[in-house]
């Protein structure tokens, strides 16, 4: 039984777990209940089960399973056959490092807060299926990013919880004497000093830095506190810490990358040090950029001027005053590797124009998201016409696995190998679809649904993720109310992201009155899940979630509109699973791809969006529905009018009916038909695995 016992902690070391549907019900199985309490973090839960327990029950069928876990995990870690070893042998002999301030790979290790990250955390999961020698690099946030609740007048109030080392998969990084490795940056007139953790992500690692150590002056040791916390302060130190001091822990480490892959430019000033270096060598100031552009590559996320990171001149020199007086690198210099006027070094200095200046390739991450930032940075390259702009596009994916749940995993392994056999091609998708009727897709999705809803219903009831005894909750909250029951029988729209207003969460409450006829329709009902976070310092997203709060609470809307607070990643795996509908309205072409909606599809979800981000290259007419055509206007809320009535439109006349529209065994056979279509050409294309091996291809190997 040791062995078993020993085998099962093993298995809570690496997040490999995470996406493995028998691991995970594993860990569930021991303790439902502390399953859900503990954030879904098996350290946590073994910290709560005795010895005694587990060896009791190690015996049986339970310990059978824990043997098979663990033999399929092994499998895995020594598997030599890849993708990778077979297309692209460099990259198994040599990392990629990859630079994000962020990494949302599971909701129990809090160091993400919102698309940027989960993209980030699908990304190394699919680097390391594809057997990718692939090392991450972010921060190590010991609150995270916050735990959201909401007051009696629905304004989202914010905490912040430790998280502690002890109960997370994660090792101190040591040296070879058995000494803490700490690295060291200099920010202003002081040196930081940085330990380093190890989390494994099955094949791959990511190592985040810590500067809450002893050695560092008190306010240096809360660089590493919050995800995005503080002012630009804060943001300009944490950006050191993850640039520069990444790459002098990747040497520490003695890894050699043969690239260095910026994740937004929060990362960029990794580039300085590389500069660095190469200056340490007796390069000249023009060999030592080119041989950083040969090795670097970036990808933008932001669509909107106002979204990257800008900093004066005088927070540069201040910041930078000591760190360049060792580097060979002067003030003038680095001010015009950031500046957007290459004739003025006097104004601000913008990070994406660093990674621009000093990467060999760049890309958006959509096909239109591409277009739009050509011709945002244009004015970078005064000689190119807005075509040639070098700046491409990989649009972006989900990992499939991790986004199927227990339900939908198990379905498709009957009638496919696995998810990642049925998501390699149209081909393979089709196959599996052709062996699926049309009555077992209709009973996969009322499944769902009834989980979703029993969710629903423990975690308003239970307030499971908000363990912080609020006052605010009382008896005439119709939030938690008896009457908040869904029916699987209803139509259920789901929308949930981050609160920026460019989403217009409330847009469609445009029309009470139109909403409440077609919510309250006798025959053909709605009803729609809201979740999303609205960053701590967005009052005006925060008004957004206000609003939906009170329309939820509004007689015609109550128990048919609910919000759920404190949206992660476990929420987001249930609405996508659950929903019949994911909703999308953003402000076009203010999304840079948006990926939530790709994760429904699996599960029998579809698409109901604003042609923006990754859905104009996925929609066909009949894999989902689309709100207008992709008109602009000048005005917003001439667009808000117009969006809305598209809005409505194509809910009242084509989807509400091609939903209750039913053949003589009460399946609409219409609403199938669209499944099937989503299923067979969204989930092959739009999932992390193409997205990872077109970087592979594209930008990694090709210099």
């Amino acid at each position: 039984m040791q062995k078993k016992i020993v085998s099962l902690n093993e298995l809570t070391r690496n997040l490999w777990w995470s996406w493995d549907t028998e691991a995970k019900q594993i860990f569930e199985e021991l303790s439902p209940l502390l399953w859900e309490r503990n954030n879904h973090n098996p350290v946590e839960l073994l910290r709560h089960i005795s010895q005694d327990e587990l060896e009791a029950r190690s015996y049986g069928d339970f310990g059978k399973k824990i043997d098979a876990a663990h033999d399929r995990f092994t499998a895995y870690m020594n598997e030599k056959e890849t993708w990778a070893a077979k297309n692209a042998p460099e990259l198994v002999e040599r990392p990629v490092a990859y630079f994000s301030a962020e990494f949302g790979i599971h909701e129990s290790v809090r160091i993400y807060s919102g698309g940027l990250g989960v993209l980030a955390g699908d990304h190394i999961k699919s680097a390391s299926d594809l057997g990718i020698n692939f090392i991450g690099i972010t921060l190590f946030y010991r609150e995270g990013y916050f735990r959201q609740y909401l007051n009696h007048d629905g304004w989202q109030m914010e905490d912040y919880p430790l998280q502690h080392p002890e109960h997370l998969p994660v090792e101190k990084v040591k040296r070879a004497d058995g000494s803490d490795l700490v690295i060291s940056v200099n920010i202003a007139q002081s040196e930081v000093f940085a330990q380093a953790w190890r989390l494994k992500v099955g094949r791959a690692t990511l190592y985040l830095l810590d500067t809450n150590i002893a050695e560092n002056e008190s306010h240096y040791r809360d660089i590493c506190c919050r995800v995005y916390g503080g002012d630009q302060n804060m943001r300009i130190n944490q950006e050191i810490v993850l640039g520069i001091g990444g790459v002098k822990l990747l040497e520490e480490l003695g890894e050699k990358p043969a690239v260095y892959h910026m994740n937004e430019g929060h990362s960029a000033f990794l580039t300085l040090e590389l500069l660095a270096m190469e200056h340490a060598k007796g390069a000249t100031q023009e060999a030592a950029k080119a041989s950083v552009r040969s090795r670097c590559v970036f990808t933008t996320h932001t669509p909107v001027p106002a979204g990257h990171d800008r900093f004066s001149r005088e927070m540069m020199h201040y910041t930078f005053d000591k760190y360049l007086a060792t580097t060979g690198i002067t003030f003038d210099d680095l001010m015009l590797l950031g500046s957007e006027d290459r004739n003025n070094i006097y104004g601000l200095f913008t990070m994406t124009v660093l990674a621009l200046n000093l990467s060999r390739a760049a890309n958006g991450v959509s096909k239109l998201h591409g277009e739009v930032s050509r011709a945002m940075w244009q004015h970078l390259y005064k000689d190119k016409e807005v075509a040639d702009v070098p700046i491409g596009h990989i649009t972006n994916g989900v990992h499939a696995s991790s986004w199927t749940c227990g339900l939908t995993d198990s379905f498709w392994k009957n009638h496919a190998g696995s998810i990642d056999e049925m998501t390699l091609s149209r081909e393979a998708a089709e196959a599996a679809l052709a062996t699926v009727s049309d009555s077992e897709l209709w009973s996969l999705r009322y499944s769902l649904k009834r989980n979703l809803f029993d969710f629903i219903d423990r975690y308003l009831a239970n307030q499971l993720f908000h363990q912080h005894s609020n006052t605010f909750y009382n008896e005439y909250d119709v939030m938690r109310s008896p009457k908040n029951t869904f029916s699987p029988d209803v139509l259920t729209i789901g929308f949930a992201r981050r609160f920026a207003t460019y989403k217009r969460a409330p847009l469609i409450f445009s029309d009470l009155d139109r909403l409440d006829r077609i919510i309250n329709h006798a025959d053909m009902p709605l009803q729609i899940v809201f979740a999303g976070k609205a960053h701590p310092h967005d009052d005006a997203g925060k008004d957004y979630i206000r609003q939906i709060v009170h329309h939820s609470r509004r007689p015609q809307f109550t128990g048919k509109v609910i919000f759920l607070e404190n949206y992660n990643l476990g929420v987001a795996k249930r609405m996508v699973s659950g929903v019949d509908i994911w909703l999308n309205t953003p402000v076009r072409p203010m999304e840079a791809s948006g990926t939530s909606g790709e994760k429904t599809v699996l599960h029998g979800g579809l698409n109901f969006s604003v042609l923006d981000g990754w859905w104009p290259e996925a929609y066909n007419g009949e894999n989902g529905f689309a709100i207008g055509n992709g008109e602009f206007f000048e005005n917003h809320e001439e667009q808000d009018r117009f969006d809305a009535e598209k809005m409505y439109s194509t809910l009242e006349k084509q989807i509400i009916p091609a939903y209750y529209n039913r053949n003589a065994e009460n399946i609409p056979t219409e609403w199938i038909k669209k499944i099937r279509n989503a299923i067979a050409t969204i989930a092959p294309e739009y999932n992390t695995h193409r997205m990872v091996r077109d970087y592979a291809t594209r930008y990694y190997l090709n210099k």
